[in-house]
């Protein structure tokens, strides 16, 4: 435990982690762009929405912890993405703020801007949200505009230790092709996802053919973009670090992680194997196939990102200055701080074993017309 290493190899796996599981939770989202698509009467988008709306506060919660997590692990990267990059992150936010607000309010009678609106606003979220964050991730391996020098934080008029090259302020990110890629495969799977899920909680046979049908399409679309960029990504020159902190551009650095970290390849191809299972099982009408896809997926975005992290790597690299680069060794909370937040830790699984319980009781019963009614 006095080891700050492997405190700070311990909290990216937790931050990673918590990034995996908000990706799988996002099939809320994903859900939410699929609700005039999938539902052609006004009771079909009924109980779509009600499936989507057992869960969104869990996905809004996991953005929140992610962000904590991050912030109080790696404040740097905090200080850095949050203060620099604040117009994507205020996109996100507006995001799920619209969402919260349209959960409440879409069928309140006599409301201002009527059911309609509301409904724009959930698929607004449901496309923007997954779109940004995939992209905003997509930084993590193709670097972003960004100064850091820590010596300002005594300056008397700004101490502002990272400052942003540019005066887009991270909307910068959404004009490279890789970041954007990422950003439609995390929304291509958030629909191959929600797809899964309704189709094993809506009892209402048509609807649950619709998710079919949609299914192959939306899975078709998320292999070609997601091997595309992952193809990319092992072929690509990526960020590492010395013996020295000094960050330089090494050749095929991902794949080298990949292949330096067995046990992260092997997650990552367990993990691609239950989703592409999950596909096959949901396309084919089996049941639960939604519970192979979402876990795989947990696995896969875990491996990536750890492979961002782990194994000498600048996790958020600056394309402005190489040496104000991120890594877990530069940017983390010191030692007493790391040790105090992990014995807090500890108290994970019990947190995921209340959600996995409530989780089971608001699925106990499949969505039926008439449940709609109630709402």
């Amino acid at each position: 435990m006095d080891d700050i290493s492997t405190l700070q190899h311990y909290w990216w796996f937790l931050v990673a982690l918590l990034g995996a599981l908000l990706v799988f939770l996002m099939f809320v989202q994903g859900g939410q762009s699929l609700v005039w698509t999938l539902g052609k009467t006004e009771d079909h988008r009924r109980m779509l929405l009600l499936a989507t709306g057992r869960k969104w506060e869990l996905t809004f919660t996991t953005l929140v912890t992610f962000g904590g997590a991050f912030f109080a692990s790696f404040p740097l990267f905090y200080s850095t993405s949050f203060g620099g990059a604040y117009w994507v992150w205020v996109l996100i936010l507006l995001c799920f703020v619209l969402q919260a607000v349209s959960y409440e309010f879409q069928l309140k009678r006599r409301n201002v801007l009527g059911t309609t609106t509301y409904r724009v606003f959930l698929m607004l979220n449901g496309i923007l949200g997954p779109l940004l964050i995939g992209t905003a991730v997509g930084t993590f391996f193709t670097g972003a505009e960004f100064v850091v020098n820590k010596a300002a934080i005594a300056h008397p008029s700004m101490p502002v230790i990272s400052y942003w090259t540019n005066a887009l302020h991270g909307l910068e990110a959404a004009f490279v092709p890789q970041n954007l890629m990422l950003g439609i495969s995390v929304l291509l799977l958030t629909r191959v996802l929600a797809c899964l899920y309704f189709a094993d909680n809506i009892a209402d046979e048509s609807l649950r053919t619709a998710c079919r049908k949609r299914l192959v399409m939306e899975s078709g679309f998320f292999l070609l973009f997601f091997l595309t960029w992952l193809g990319y990504l092992l072929c690509s020159t990526g960020f590492a670090v010395n013996a020295e902190g000094e960050v330089y551009l090494e050749p095929y650095k991902y794949l080298h992680n990949m292949q330096a970290m067995p046990a992260v390849t092997a997650v990552m191809l367990v993990g691609v194997l239950m989703v592409l299972g999950g596909m096959v099982k949901g396309i084919m009408g089996w049941k639960y196939s939604f519970w192979l896809a979402g876990p795989g997926s947990v696995l896969v975005v875990l491996a990536l990102l750890l492979c961002a992290g782990w194994n000498h790597t600048a996790y958020y690299p600056s394309v402005a200055d190489l040496q104000s680069s991120l890594t877990i060794a530069n940017s983390s909370s010191g030692l007493f701080t790391l040790k105090t937040m992990t014995y807090v830790s500890f108290i994970i699984p019990f947190v995921i074993a209340y959600i996995a319980w409530a989780w089971h009781a608001l699925d106990k019963d499949p969505i039926t017309v008439e449940e709609t009614e109630e709402h």
